[in-house]
């Protein structure tokens, strides 16, 4: 590993793409697994856990690691698709050290753990070498002082806390694509997740939420309180909360609807009045909606809000009165590549696709797939008897309906990734 600098942080690993010798991305670091002896002998680091195609954890153990240089991780290209599955003599760095409580034996100063350098020892294994310590604020300070030592100058990082703080863990998550940490979330113990569940805001949680299997989002929102719950259910996207509500007991449910601000309940309502795996059941109910008037730089501005999908800025929509949904009757979709063509100060409603008919609530999964693929869209309209815009459709929500299952553990990544027990973990 000559390219290899002498001590890495970890923290700086989570997110580096890992490339195969013939220079293919293959996989992203997601933590560092360790074998902790005791206080004052170094941790051996066994390896990476790794995401591969499809959200796929793995082991990349570190025999398998050729160097690591430039913000990226190489290996010798042979990669075991087996799932990663934690032993009860290993610790994940990032999901389980960060935020321990820890005491240099020096000074006697007490902190958390912020993150942990690795070295290559002479025998050429890799060692947690250095931990990074942050005291508790004090007074009006915003942060508190920060150490780098030896592992041998602290105590406790072997001791499991009942009580772990999650500060630093939260951090490092915040940095992450809500994809992204998700992943990080599922793979927690239960009560370090519980910690973190607790510490992450409502927003950050929600969006979280949406990137979950449903079995977690339900484990999740059934240990928060009621009124936490609720906050959490207002802040994800409308379709994403009806599919959660919809797999809660009946009681829970309306306990929660009750508790969420009415004009929010009444659009998980109307979506869960639909039959599973239809247009209706799946839409948005909050695309992006113009009146008549409206001109070029309108639109624009509006599909420039960070917070909307790519999908969904991909088309605006022009209604009578009013503009929420249910709306006034449709007029007609405005695609964003020809909104970039026109003036600022044309209206769009002169720029209109009146070529492209609505789905309507009803319509099939198969239906709707057939609709996006005919006219090239990655969204479109749905719309009520009376021609009212209801909502509307985005591929991302289609393919959520129609991909199997578990469809992300199954799926491997193409290329050269060996699958047999040769690349796979010792022991």
């Amino acid at each position: 590993m000559s390219n290899t600098p002498t001590r890495v942080f970890v923290a700086r690993l989570v997110g580096l793409p890992i490339f195969d010798p013939q220079g293919d991305q293959v996989a992203k670091v997601r933590d560092l697994v360790v074998a902790l002896r005791t206080e004052t002998s170094q941790p051996r680091v066994l390896g990476m856990v790794a995401e591969v195609f499809g959200r796929r954890r793995i082991f990349v153990p570190m025999t398998r690691i050729t160097a690591i240089d430039s913000g990226q991780v190489h290996t010798t290209g042979l990669l075991n698709m087996r799932r990663f599955e934690q032993r009860s003599t290993e610790t994940l760095v990032m999901g389980q050290m960060l935020d321990r409580t820890v005491t240099i034996r020096e000074s006697g100063v007490t902190g958390a753990v912020y993150d942990v350098a690795m070295e290559q020892a002479r025998n050429r294994d890799w060692v947690l070498s250095r931990v990074a310590v942050q005291e508790p604020s004090k007074g009006f300070r915003r942060r508190g002082q920060t150490h780098v030592v030896e592992w041998r100058d602290v105590t406790g990082l072997t001791t499991q806390e009942p009580t772990q703080g999650a500060t630093h863990l939260i951090a490092a998550l915040n940095d992450m694509r809500p994809a992204d940490a998700a992943n990080m979330i599922h793979d927690l113990p239960p009560e370090r997740r519980a910690a973190v569940v607790a510490a992450l805001g409502d927003e950050r949680l929600a969006d979280v939420l949406e990137e979950l299997p449903e079995e977690d989002q339900v484990e999740i929102l059934e240990h928060l309180d009621s009124e936490r719950a609720a906050d959490i259910l207002e802040e994800m996207s409308a379709d994403d909360a009806a599919d959660l509500i919809a797999d809660l007991n009946p009681e829970t449910a309306a306990t929660l609807l009750g508790l969420m601000e009415p004009e929010e309940a009444e659009d998980v309502r109307r979506l869960m009045s639909y039959a599973d795996d239809t247009a209706g059941a799946m839409m948005t109910p909050e695309p992006v909606i113009l009146s008549p008037d409206a001109t070029i730089a309108d639109a624009l501005a509006h599909v420039r809000n960070p917070e909307l999908t790519p999908a969904l800025a991909a088309l605006v929509y022009v209604c009578r009165q009013p503009l929420e949904t249910p709306t006034g009757k449709l007029l007609g979709a405005a695609h964003i590549q020809r909104l970039l063509r026109e003036p600022p100060s044309t209206l769009v409603a002169a720029a209109l696709d009146d070529s492209m008919d609505p789905l309507r609530p009803d319509a099939s999964l198969d239906q709707v797939a057939a609709h996006l693929a005919t006219y090239n869209l990655v969204a479109a309209p749905v719309v009520d008897d009376e021609g009212r815009l209801i909502g509307a459709v985005t591929v991302d929500d289609l393919l959520d309906h129609m991909l199997p299952e578990g469809w992300r553990d199954r799926a491997p990544r193409p290329g050269r990734i060996n699958g047999g027990p040769s690349a796979g973990r010792a022991g």
